[in-house]
C-alpha cells in the first residue's frame, strides 16, 4: 500500500533511540521528510549517518530537550525552515522513573509532568499553525497503562492517561481544521526502557532480568515482546493518507497483553 507520505514533513520528538527512532526509520522508508530530535547531539549525528539513505525522503536533526520551551520552538523552526511545512507531529518522550506513591517526591512529580504531558502540549501548540495550513496528523505516544495501570509506575499511569484526555479533546477541537489526533500505546516492546523496567522488577524479586522477561512473556498471548518496527508500522498507517476517518482514538500495540475491554 502506498501511504502517500512522499513530500510530507514529520517531526518526531525523542527519536534518537527506541520507539522514536523506529518511527523515524519507517516514515523515511515511506518517503516522508523527517526531523529527528533528542538531547544528545552526538547520538543524533550518528543516527543521521545510519538512516539518511533509507528512503526517498530527506532527513534533518535538531538537538532538543522537550522540557524546554525554547528547544521546542527551535525544533519547529528547523522543520519549517528546512522543508517549508509540517504535516505530521509525533509526540514522544522517555518514561518517568519507577516508584510507588510513598516514594515519589514532589520534584519527580513535577519533572514527569513537564516531560510526559506538558511537552506534548507545547509541541502541539508550536506546530499547530503549520498543521492547520493543509490539515495533518498528530500522534501522541503513551503506554499500555492507559488501559491497565502498571504496578510500580504511578507517574506513567497518571500522566499517560492525561495524554488520552488531551487526545480526545483535541480531536474534537481540531476536526474543523482536518487535523486527526490519536494516541498509540506500546505494551512490552523490546526497547532499552523495557529492559530497564525488567531489571528493576527482577531486582525486587531477586531473579535475573532474563527470568523476569520470560515471566512477562507468559502473560502475553503472543508469548514475545514486540519489535519496535512493528509498533512503528502502526504509527505510519495512522499518519498516512490511508487514515482519513480515525481520530480521538487510542490504539494499544501489545500482543494482546492488556485484558481489559
Amino acid at each position: 500500500m502506498d501511504f502517500n507520505l512522499k513530500g510530507k514533513t514529520a517531526i518526531i520528538a525523542a527519536s534518537s533511540q527506541g520507539l522514536g527512532r523506529a518511527i523515524a526509520e519507517e516514515l523515511l522508508k515511506e518517503g516522508a521528510n523527517v526531523i529527528i530530535s533528542g538531547r544528545d547531539e552526538e547520538k543524533l549525528k550518528q543516527l543521521y549517518k545510519e538512516i539518511e539513505v533509507l528512503g526517498e525522503g530527506h532527513l534533518a536533526y535538531q538537538k532538543a530537550d522537550i522540557t524546554k520551551l525554547e528547544d521546542i520552538s527551535s525544533l519547529v523552526e528547523t522543520a519549517v525552515n528546512r522543508f517549508g511545512r509540517i504535516d505530521i507531529l509525533v509526540n514522544n518522550a522517555g518514561g518517568p522513573p519507577a516508584g510507588s506513591f510513598e516514594t515519589i517526591t514532589d520534584e519527580e512529580w513535577q519533572s514527569a509532568f513537564e516531560l510526559n504531558l506538558l511537552s506534548y502540549i507545547r509541541l502541539i501548540r508550536a506546530a499547530l499553525p503549520y498543521l492547520k495550513e493543509k490539515g495533518g496528523k498528530i500522534i501522541n505516544i503513551a503506554s499500555s497503562s492507559i488501559k491497565e495501570p502498571i504496578p510500580g509506575l504511578i507517574l506513567s499511569n497518571t500522566f499517560r492517561t492525561g495524554i488520552v484526555g488531551l487526545t480526545k479533546t483535541l480531536a474534537q477541537e481540531f476536526a474543523s481544521d482536518q487535523i486527526l489526533v490519536n494516541t498509540v500505546a506500546p505494551g512490552r516492546i523490546a526497547t532499552d526502557r523495557v529492559k530497564h523496567l525488567d531489571e528493576v522488577n527482577a531486582g525486587k524479586q531477586g531473579i535475573s532480568r532474563e527470568e523476569m522477561e520470560n515471566r512477562v512473556k507468559e502473560t502475553i498471548p503472543l508469548k514475545r515482546y514486540g519489535d519496535p518496527e512493528e509498533f512503528a508500522k502502526v504509527v505510519a498507517f495512522l499518519v498516512s493518507d490511508a487514515n482519513t476517518y480515525m481520530t480521538g482514538s487510542s490504539f494499544v500495540v501489545d500482543g494482546g497483553m492488556v485484558k481489559s475491554i
